[in-house]
């Protein structure tokens, strides 16, 4: 889901409390539940190199009524419907093994506790996922300039172990996430890479939109970075 305000670190937090709030106003105080944020709502919140997210993408682990405190929050403050859902855990990035590895951020309303997936484990969804059109991979080149700046640097090393201990091999992750992000750790120019990467998903963010107005209901899951590769060859003549 995305909304035109987006989400960022202050706000997620307003909503958040808000959200347990109104959780335990339905289930009173002995009924915990545990929600653990993903994908952009763990950068915004773990990092600094982006001011906010459009997505709220979570693991939720609570009573069926979470659904409706979710629903009175977002009428509160014009959220969009599922402004906070699970439909992630249908993708190739979900593995319940994210419980394991994920860190407790914060507690509301002593009811409901958050969690966030942070470090190589953020990197090694991010790059499993691998859209070359959305923030996935300037996420990722993110995550290791600002891990670099805080003197707790990533290696390639640590990827592969997250990758592992995630989804049982690092070869499972895509060939291109692989090679890109080896290529960036050994380069290390994290500032340039940043800005050239989001550029490009800029571009193809564009290149894609124009191709699904040209031919709606061609592109999917498991072909969308194909058509990218071969649009930008086109262009680029080669």
């Amino acid at each position: 889901m995305s909304f035109d305000k987006g989400f960022t670190k202050e706000n997620l937090d307003v909503y958040l409390k808000e959200l347990a709030k109104e959780f335990r106003k339905l289930n009173g105080r002995s009924m915990p539940a545990e929600i653990i944020l993903i994908g952009g709502a763990a950068v915004v919140i773990n990092y600094g190199f982006r001011e906010m997210t459009y997505d709220m993408d979570a693991i939720i682990n609570a009573a069926s009524s979470m659904k409706d405190a979710i629903g009175r929050v977002g009428d509160k403050y014009d959220l969009p419907v599922g402004w906070l859902n699970a439909d992630f855990m249908k993708t190739s990035s979900y593995t319940p093994n994210i419980v394991q590895y994920s860190r407790y951020y914060k507690t509301f309303a002593n009811i409901v506790t958050f969690r966030t997936v942070t470090g190589e484990y953020l990197l090694a969804m991010k790059l499993m996922a691998g859209r070359q059109y959305k923030y996935d991979l300037s996420d990722v080149i993110g995550v290791l300039w600002e891990q670099e700046n805080k003197g707790a640097p990533i290696s390639v090393a640590m990827v592969k172990e997250a990758a592992e201990n995630l989804y049982g091999s690092y070869e499972l992750l895509p060939e291109d996430s692989r090679l890109f992000i080896e290529r960036a750790i050994e380069e290390g120019q994290y500032g340039q890479t940043y800005q050239q990467v989001r550029q490009i998903e800029a571009e193809n963010k564009d290149i894609l939109l124009q191709f699904q107005e040209a031919y709606p209901g061609v592109t999917n899951k498991d072909n969308v970075n194909d058509i990218l590769a071969a649009i930008r060859r086109k262009k680029e003549g080669t």
